[in-house]
């Protein structure tokens, strides 16, 4: 019998795999639309037609569905803007590789709801909680990675060094935010042109004289 369990066992825990990744993905779009309070073990189940104990077996409570679900979209970002925009020569470079990801990110729609950390942070901008500070501590690492691509491009002298990076790194992010939006609201690709514009402008200006 051990003969016979043992190439059963993993097949099993595959499928389980293979579920749990399922379940994550229709979670993530989900929230991307209607946000993460809307997830909860029922709205899932009925969503992927299962039942409610076999999802509750993967999660077990509604606070680890939603953690479970932020990681995903954590790798998802990472994948779609993150490694594609630090692929680009440091400074510069990486800036608008960055800037670029996150746009093209946006425009092929790999969340229907827009980027899905926009969202979260429109959610749990003002509510005190774990969620809230996990969130805002991404948006810092990302703001303040920025800020180091920044300085790093007025140290080889692509910027100009008068130029404070914060300030820049906001700039930069508002464009970026304001595509987002618009462009998920009205589905309109000419809002992201204009992103890559205001981008593209904003770092012409910062050009060192």
């Amino acid at each position: 019998m051990g003969e016979l369990e043992s190439p059963a066992s993993p097949r099993r825990r595959s499928d389980g795999e293979q579920t749990h990744t399922a379940i994550l993905e229709t979670a993530m779009r989900i929230a991307s639309i209607e946000g993460l309070g809307s997830l909860t073990i029922g709205r899932l189940a009925k969503e992927l037609g299962i039942s409610k104990s076999g999802l509750f077996a993967h999660f077990k409570s509604k606070e680890r569905l939603q953690r479970e679900t932020i990681d995903a979209a954590r790798a998802v970002f990472e994948h779609e803007v993150l490694r594609p925009g630090m692929g680009h020569e440091p400074g510069l470079g990486q800036i608008e590789g960055l800037c670029e990801a996150y746009l093209s990110y946006v425009e092929r729609g790999v969340f229907p709801g827009g980027c899905f950390f926009a969202h979260m942070l429109a959610e749990f901008d003002a509510p005190e909680g774990p969620i809230h500070d996990e969130l805002e501590a991404d948006q810092r690492g990302w703001v303040g990675m920025l800020v180091q691509l920044i300085e790093t491009a007025q140290k080889q002298g692509e910027i100009d060094p008068a130029v404070e990076p914060r300030q820049l790194a906001f700039e930069l992010f508002a464009p970026l935010e304001l595509a987002n939006y618009l462009f998920t609201l009205h589905r309109d690709p000419s809002f992201v042109e204009h992103g890559r514009q205001a981008v593209a402008d904003t770092l012409a200006r910062v050009a060192p004289r």
